[in-house]
């Protein structure tokens, strides 16, 4: 078994100048847009870390520094139980590497599009851990605004990772940019308006539809049909699968149009359905 001391190199040193020959690589683990990320072990202390290699190329095609700059600062930051660790980060004349905080189970959309929905007990305690992340994000003037399955990671426990800080902001003050994924994007963005913290709210009433349901409320075959639907709040809920009335109630009072009516992260953990169901440790068995 690891010292504390071991385990705590990698954790406890963002400032120190790492190099590639610092870590003993291992199988891809996933590829993204802008590069890949590799299961990968710190050579000293034996510590299983996520190496994240973003191609300079890429940057520079897609003009993404301010963007990326701005991910490394906001999820260095974050120390939460349910906030996926960036330990730190090197570059060489090629790549720029993303030292992070290895999830054993990969991303809960894998686990969602295998077992088609979600039961109540594991949704609920999904939807706790988000609430309990964002409301800590939220008092750090953070907003991730692309919280979606794919975004989401499990770890050896099951416990819940939000993960992928491109689309965050810190600010006190309303934004403007149109960011996130379709289908989880909230009415104010749809409509170009100035938004704030309260998208992610909106987009926890959507992933609860999603893990219930099996699919995003307002999703459709075509783009304008689905911003059509969320900006008429166009919510129904299908016959099948049974859900309960209380799970119906959480969601219908996330997903209103007016962001300030919508319910708050405090409201949403003390909400019956959710105290009735999650899991207080955060932990969702396989």
């Amino acid at each position: 078994m690891k010292s504390q001391t071991q385990t705590k190199q990698v954790k406890e040193n963002p400032k120190r100048k790492w190099s590639l020959q610092d870590f003993e690589i291992g199988k891809p683990l996933g590829k993204g847009k802008f590069g890949r990320v590799y299961l990968a072990r710190e050579a000293k202390s034996k510590f299983i870390v996520a190496l994240k290699v973003i191609f300079k190329e890429q940057i520079e095609r897609y003009k993404i520094h301010h963007q990326l700059k701005r991910e490394m600062e906001i999820q260095t930051s974050l120390r939460h139980p349910n906030v996926l660790r960036l330990y730190g980060w090197f570059h060489d004349a090629e790549r720029v590497f993303l030292i992070l905080e290895y999830a054993h189970r990969g991303e809960l959309y894998k686990e969602l599009r295998l077992r088609g929905q979600l039961s109540e007990k594991q949704a609920a305690t999904y939807i706790l851990s988000l609430a309990q992340a964002l409301a800590y994000c939220h008092e750090k003037d953070v907003i991730h605004r692309d919280i979606k399955p794919e975004n989401l990671l499990l770890d050896h426990e099951g416990r819940l990772k939000i993960a992928d800080f491109g689309w965050s902001v810190q600010s006190r003050i309303k934004r403007h940019t149109m960011c996130g994924t379709l289908d989880y994007l909230a009415p104010e963005m749809v409509e170009n308006k100035a938004h704030d913290y309260a998208v992610d709210n909106w987009t926890l009433g959507v992933l609860c539809y999603e893990f219930l349901y099996g699919n995003p409320p307002f999703e459709t075959e075509t783009q304008k049909d689905t911003l059509k639907r969320i900006r008429n709040v166009d919510l129904s809920f299908p016959a099948s699968p049974l859900v309960s009335s209380e799970a119906k109630d959480l969601i219908s009072r996330l997903l209103v149009k007016d962001s300030s009516k919508r319910l708050s992260l405090k409201k949403i953990m003390e909400h019956p359905w959710i105290i009735k169901n999650a899991d207080p440790t955060g932990v969702c068995s396989s």
